[in-house]
């Protein structure tokens, strides 16, 4: 009798053992092949909450979108390890403790506390290192870097470290306020050496206060860091050149009164805008000058067989650019409606990566801002951005008239393209191409 119940308790320890270990981290997943860190912009489920498969568990706010996180499996929120409004959270590092059903939720806690990765135990040689001396100086980037290889290991987020190491900041003297102490972006580019701090102080005890004028900070999102990372190298390191066209958009706007007329007896609500017809102009162009619609991939330059524009939107956390795919095999109907609900979603921050990652042309449209003209950078690898000006009624010579000159509605258009694929003949055809389909838009039809 005695020996059946060890035997019970020492099977229901067992299987509470083994329900303790069936906890296990989730780590913050990489939306996107591009993507190294994220936040976290909420969590809709709460811990101790159950979910199934499906369930929408969080939000994560990624360089360009919002993006809905579903439920693989079903099971048990325990803890949550990265709360709600989580920034530059590393992909990989533990955001949540995850359960299944009848496990012992106790241990989640110490679990969330414990760090994602044992740090490896030092060498005989490591063991008692030689002390590094601290001087007021700024170290140079190897002495910051030797500091990493002797001392024990710290965690970082990858971009933590590369500006750490360019800006000669030991690592060890920096406080990580990221999860479980881990050190951020923002953590380096507050840091302030010890003595300059000092310095600092001194010199503001010192001086006479001074007036500055009144200021509002505002915290730099991970989309906007991307997008200001990505258009600098793009100027700074593509060979851009630049060809303007002026172009007659009367019978582009006739047609597009009379197509709306047409719709408005069926659908009130659908209406085409002169951004449509400028799609389907650049899509025509590409199919007649192909060599435009390309790819600088280093050792290859890809030329695309169907024209996938990135539409140019601006949201209130920046600019995004979603793709309207195959614009070249779509009518203008479809077009429209296509780009108004990418739009839409990009404004309200719930496009999925597949929808504004690749395109194979860009098209930035200011027209509505009564823009003349302006050019645009190129958004690598693509090769060529169109920039769109507004279209206003404009007095052009016209010898054929009596006064000697008439009135038509001219729109300003410039081409920013990339040297090393696109020649600037090759530009030169594109843009006489699309000029064309515009000016005669009845040319779509055939």
């Amino acid at each position: 009798m005695a020996s059946s119940s060890i035997a019970r308790v020492l099977s229901r320890q067992m299987h509470m053992s083994a329900r303790r270990h069936a906890l296990s981290k989730f780590s913050m997943p990489a939306m996107s092949p591009t993507m190294t860190e994220g936040g976290i912009a909420s969590w809709k489920k709460a811990e101790g909450e159950t979910f199934t498969a499906g369930d929408v568990l969080l939000e994560i706010e990624t360089d360009k979108a919002t993006i809905d996180v579903e439920a693989q499996d079903d099971g048990i929120l325990a803890k949550i390890i990265a709360p709600d409004g989580s920034k530059n959270v590393a992909v990989g590092s533990p955001i949540a403790i995850m359960a299944e059903e009848g496990d012992d939720l106790s241990g989640a806690a110490q679990m969330a506390s414990e760090p994602s990765a044992a740090p490896p135990s030092p060498s005989k040689e490591e063991s008692t290192p030689e002390p590094l001396k601290v001087e007021a100086t700024k170290p140079t980037p190897s002495q910051a870097k030797l500091e990493l290889v002797k001392g024990e290991r710290i965690f970082a987020s990858p971009i933590a470290k590369k500006i750490a190491l360019e800006r000669g900041i030991p690592l060890a003297q920096v406080k990580g306020t990221g999860p479980e102490g881990r050190i951020i972006r923002e953590d380096i580019e507050k840091f302030q050496p010890p003595a300059a701090a000092a310095s600092a102080v001194a010199a503001t005890s010192s001086a006479p206060a001074t007036s500055l004028p009144e200021y509002t900070d505002t915290p730099v999102t991970n989309m906007r860091r991307v997008i200001g990372s990505r258009l600098t190298q793009s100027k700074q390191e593509l060979p851009h050149y630049y060809l303007t066209v002026q172009i007659n958009m009367d019978k582009t706007m006739k047609l597009r009164e009379v197509f709306n007329k047409t719709l408005g007896e069926k659908d009130k609500v659908a209406k085409l805008s002169v951004n449509d017809f400028i799609l389907k102009a650049v899509a025509c162009a590409l199919n007649d000058v192909p060599e435009a619609n390309s790819a600088w991939l280093g050792e290859v330059i890809r030329q695309y067989k169907k024209a996938d524009i990135s539409v140019a939107v601006a949201t209130p956390t920046g600019l995004i650019t979603p793709i309207v795919k195959d614009v070249g095999s779509k009518g203008l109907a479809t077009i429209s409606s296509e780009a108004k609900a990418l739009a839409k979603k990009a404004r309200d921050g719930k496009l999925a990566p597949q929808e504004y990652q690749g395109g194979t042309f860009t098209v930035s449209n200011l027209g509505m801002y009564d823009i003349e003209h302006f050019t645009a950078i190129i958004n690598p690898p693509q090769s060529c951005i169109l920039a769109v000006g507004t279209t206003k009624p404009t007095i052009v010579p016209a010898p054929e008239e009596e006064r000697g000159f008439k009135t038509v509605n001219m729109m300003k258009v410039t081409l920013s393209s990339d040297h090393r694929t696109v020649d600037g003949a090759v530009g030169a055809r594109w843009m006489t191409a699309f000029k064309g389909y515009l000016e005669n838009p009845l040319t779509f039809m055939l």
